[in-house]
């Protein structure tokens, strides 16, 4: 069963976590092949995912706009 790019997005933000500008340069790159309603689910997941990491909150700038 193939895999949604959500999903794919997702585990890529995870995997690159540990940089910030790879984090957001990532972030980017998933807003411009995403739907918009994956955009709604990644804003919320990213909301969720940087509490803990606020050197990643950065790349929220991306999403609001």
């Amino acid at each position: 069963m193939p895999r949604s790019m959500y999903s794919y997005s997702k585990s890529i933000l995870e995997r690159v976590s540990f940089d910030p500008l790879l984090f957001c340069k990532e972030v980017e790159k998933a807003i411009k092949v995403l739907l918009p309603y994956e955009v709604d689910q990644l804003r919320n997941w990213l909301l969720k995912f940087t509490e803990e990491k606020p050197e990643l909150r950065q790349c929220l700038i991306y999403i609001n706009q």
